[in-house]
């Protein structure tokens, strides 16, 4: 339930990819009820308003569905993401949070994917970044924010599949904190990324089994497990706490960093 002076009460927060492919947590549906419970009004974006459902339905059965809204949006189009700003802005005049979860792998390297492939998973998974930034910080700039990109572990290491052009993107979204981090901080905007890694999300069931092991959604599950040497299994919780603490005011001397979220596993040498 929310508590009373939450950490990002009254702060306005919008999220990408906040609907999910199937039931459970993923990471944009978890950030999304995260935020609500901690006070924030959340502004829910997806594509499409189906996948949003469930994410609304949780806010609303703990009791904060007063304060989200759902807008729907494709990050990749920057007609569709000045639209989406344009009306932030009428409705709430500001926006505190901006956390950037959209993305999705493609398998295969260089001799695989094609072309088009390439250039779509560069601009799902790193240009909807640049995008949603350029236009948040036009509204953030006078008053300060806070940006939270998600990455992934397959942006700082092999993560056990062939998928260049997501770890490629996803190796930017980190560094472009880094440095739009500084360019920024003049104007009171921190931007800071949080790096996952193989957490059970239903993107694993829907997609990943498939594309991985088959369909043998167990046989994955247990690999993954295999490589994480803490013994517990992470979802999108877990991401959703990183995120919360970026976002507040508890990380206000906090900037161009990230926070890894997986088990310890990209710290393992073998």
């Amino acid at each position: 339930m929310t508590r009373q002076g939450g950490r990002v009460a009254g702060k306005i927060a919008l999220v990408t990819g906040a609907g999910c492919v199937g039931a459970g947590w993923g990471n944009g549906r978890a950030t999304a009820v995260r935020l609500a419970q901690e006070g924030a009004t959340v502004i829910a974006v997806d594509r499409d308003l189906a996948p949003m459902e469930e994410t609304l339905q949780r806010i609303r059965d703990n009791g904060d569905g007063d304060r989200v809204m759902a807008l729907t949006c494709d990050v990749t189009d920057e007609k569709q993401v000045r639209a989406l700003f344009d009306e932030v802005q009428r409705r709430h005049g500001r926006i505190d949070i901006l956390v950037n979860n959209v993305g999705a792998p493609v398998p295969g390297g260089p001799t695989k994917l094609t072309t088009a492939q390439w250039h779509a998973q560069l601009d799902l998974n790193l240009g909807s970044v640049f995008l949603t930034c350029k236009h948040a910080y036009a509204l953030m700039r006078g008053q300060g924010g806070a940006i939270v990109n998600i990455a992934s572990t397959s942006g700082i290491r092999y993560t056990g599949a062939p998928q260049v052009g997501y770890a490629c993107a996803k190796a930017g979204v980190i560094q472009f904190a880094k440095v739009v981090g500084v360019e920024w901080a003049r104007d009171g905007v921190r931007i800071n990324t949080v790096v996952p890694g193989q957490l059970h999300t239903p993107l694993v069931d829907a997609f990943l089994a498939k594309d991985q092991m088959q369909g043998d959604v167990e046989s994955l599950l247990a690999r993954r497990r295999a490589r994480i040497p803490l013994p517990v299994e992470g979802d999108g919780r877990d991401t959703a706490n990183a995120v919360l603490y970026l976002a507040s005011d508890e990380a206000r001397f906090v900037t161009c960093a990230d926070i890894v979220v997986d088990g310890g596993m990209s710290a393992r040498c073998d």
